[in-house]
């Protein structure tokens, strides 16, 4: 994937963005899809990874919220897409017909799965919009994507791969032309993913461009994260800071996120594709171990080990971003959408939804997906991300909204999980075991990056040190041959400069880099 600060090619907002108008904004209902193969063996957690495939929506025994879609048609062609934004292409699964081939061939490789096809364009629609000559990649069907299905990347425009084959402009993202076409259109995105089979709030979620849901008005109101830059245009994603130990864990006590180089402020990708979300060893562990039955283990059909606790175990887990606590439900903290192997007494486990980091980190520490977005309503302002953007539209942030009340999700697990009798007194957390796993992996790159900036300086001083030494040495031996004896009590001649004098050079001062 592509990104880049785009150029001011096209003038498109003339609004402040702080005013944030709600006319000519556009929602989307977004259906959560459940269920699917009848055949147990045809069950594969693999695909409730991260747009793990476009194969359908696996058999989850009727529980969970593992994929959200939306419609969009291509030339009058329906198909059925993920909203993803991880991602930043358009693809679908079958023949849209009328469609022109670019003569490209595109690919995106996701964290399980692919896409692979020619790139075309058609007219996009989506309701009130209608998008002319979007480019687009076309997956032939097979056994792994079946007809009508799709992924719609929200990502960052510059990530695109089918932008870095097609060019800028033409093979722009969905968004992207959007904004660019509809300059009325404030320049943002909120999605709220609901939750199967809560009994006290029962919305299947909505994707919105340009406004926002009713009764969410205040997110508006809510700190603004920084979207963090990073250093290749490839690996742009929607990724804030994380506040430093900002995790608190089933014990009440925050979880020790280490993390030097930034303050133990972690750098969290927002990922609304991906079902499970990632974190560290350390953090799934401190999550999960200490439950009585707790197994780190391989669970049948599953792309890794994964962390199973019995069904009924409500762990309560908040995640903090700007000093705003973000209570993750229970019911998502352990999620029965996939059953782990039978406990001692025959009883099957549920799998732990925060589970260690499987993907390549590629600027970013961990994944919050949709077990942890089911309690944030989203907003992505793309600011100057949209191509065609002048760089006084802002830089782009992201804010959230607390859905999650304690009490009410308390009371939702007990009726769930417990059979409407309050056993959550009976858990009783295992002795803390101390984390050796170190997390810090950004620390080791930290202190090469650190080697490597000084690196000049440390040759030239060695070179500057060792030419010294070797003229005392010189001196020793051919300067003093035929001078007399110094007295004791005379002063002694000047040395190497001492800890408090000005080095022989100009000491370095690092700048900023954006």
């Amino acid at each position: 994937m592509k990104f880049a600060l785009a150029a001011p090619l096209v003038v498109y907002l003339s609004l402040l963005l702080d005013e944030l108008p709600l006319a000519q904004g556009l929602r989307f209902p977004v259906e959560g899809r459940i269920g699917g193969f009848s055949h147990p063996e045809t069950r594969s957690l693999g695909r409730l990874g991260r747009r793990a495939s476009i194969s359908g929506i696996p058999d989850i025994q009727n529980v969970g919220n593992v994929q959200y879609h939306t419609n969009i048609t291509l030339n009058g062609q329906q198909f059925s897409v993920l909203i993803d934004t991880g991602s930043s292409d358009l693809t679908v699964t079958g023949d849209v017909p009328g469609a022109a081939d670019t003569g490209k061939t595109g690919s995106v490789t996701y964290a399980l799965g692919d896409t692979k096809g020619p790139i075309k364009t058609a007219t996009l629609e989506f309701e009130g919009y209608k998008v002319e000559k979007q480019a687009f990649i076309e997956q032939p069907v097979d056994t792994a994507h079946p007809e009508g299905g799709g992924i719609i990347g929200l990502g960052p425009g510059g990530a695109s791969e089918v932008q870095s084959q097609v060019g800028q402009g033409a093979g722009d993202p969905v968004l992207d032309r959007i904004f660019r076409q509809n300059t009325s259109t404030p320049n943002f995105i909120t999605i709220l993913l609901g939750r199967a089979q809560d009994p006290t709030d029962t919305f299947v979620g909505d994707f919105t461009i340009g406004e926002v849901v009713s009764s969410f008005e205040n997110i508006t109101s809510q700190p603004r994260l920084p979207v963090t830059q990073m250093a290749h245009r490839s690996g742009q994603h929607w990724t804030a800071l994380l506040d430093p130990n900002g995790i608190i864990g089933p014990d009440g006590q925050r979880i020790n996120t280490t993390k030097k180089s930034t303050g133990n402020r972690l750098n969290v990708m927002f990922d609304s594709g991906f079902t499970f979300p990632q974190v560290t060893n350390g953090i799934a562990s401190a999550i999960y171990q200490r439950v009585p039955g707790a197994k780190f283990t391989t669970v049948t059909n599953a792309p890794g080990k994964m962390w199973t606790v019995p069904c009924s175990t409500e762990l309560n887990v908040t995640f903090v971003f700007a000093n705003v606590s973000f209570p993750v439900h229970p019911l998502d903290t352990v999620t029965d959408a996939f059953r782990g192997p039978p406990d001692e007494n025959g009883e099957p486990t549920c799998v732990g939804a925060f589970q260690p980091i499987t993907t390549p980190q590629n600027g970013f520490d961990i994944i919050l997906g949709m077990s942890f977005l089911r309690n944030a309503y989203m907003l992505i302002n793309f600011g100057d991300f949209v191509d065609g953007a002048l760089a006084k539209v802002g830089d782009p942030y992201v804010q959230l909204l607390p859905l999650t009340d304690p009490a009410e999700a308390h009371y939702d697990f007990v009726q769930v999980r417990m059979g409407g009798v309050d056993r959550s007194s009976d858990l009783k957390l295992l002795p803390a075991i101390p984390n050796t796993d170190n997390d810090d992996s950004d620390d080791s790159s930290s202190s090469d990056d650190t080697v490597k900036k000084y690196l000049p300086y440390i040759i030239a001083g060695s070179v500057v040190g060792g030419l010294l030494i070797l003229g005392l040495i010189l001196w020793a031996i051919f300067g003093t041959s035929g001078k007399k004896y110094r007295r004791l009590h005379d002063p002694a001649p000047a040395g190497l400069p001492g800890p408090n004098d000005r080095p022989p050079f100009a000491q370095y001062q690092p700048t900023r880099r954006y």
